[in-house]
């Protein structure tokens, strides 16, 4: 059984991925061009130049799952901008999800208290 509730940690590889890459090709770029490791707590998020799908890849602890997601009406509003690996909090990860932008500079996030003054 695949248990996503232990994930705290969610990476997105910002720009353009190959999605024809499988397993082996996704976590080879988290090893060598983020020079992370797959960690039971992190889900590693890719997408390509149709932002309608993303890849995700996980570590179960005994093996790999690989995700995958095509939305059938809309896209993600995935960073292209640079290359690199961007770590999203859980309320972004929600966001990026449900095909909002993973910044939404209006809303207000829980236990950050700011001055009225």
């Amino acid at each position: 059984m695949i248990d996503l509730s232990k994930v705290t940690n969610y990476y997105i590889a910002c720009g353009y991925t190959d999605l024809r890459r499988g397993i082996d090709g996704l976590a080879g770029i988290v090893q060598l061009q983020y020079g992370m490791d797959l960690r039971e707590d992190s889900l590693f998020l890719f997408c390509g130049r149709r932002t309608d799908r993303i890849k995700a890849l996980y570590w179960s602890g005994d093996g790999y799952v690989l995700l995958y997601k095509r939305l059938s009406n809309g896209n993600f509003q995935w960073p292209r901008s640079e290359a690199e690996l961007k770590k999203l909090d859980p309320q972004s990860f929600r966001w990026l999800m449900e095909g909002l932008q993973i910044e939404q500079p209006k809303a207000i996030r829980k236990g950050i208290k700011k001055d009225l003054f």
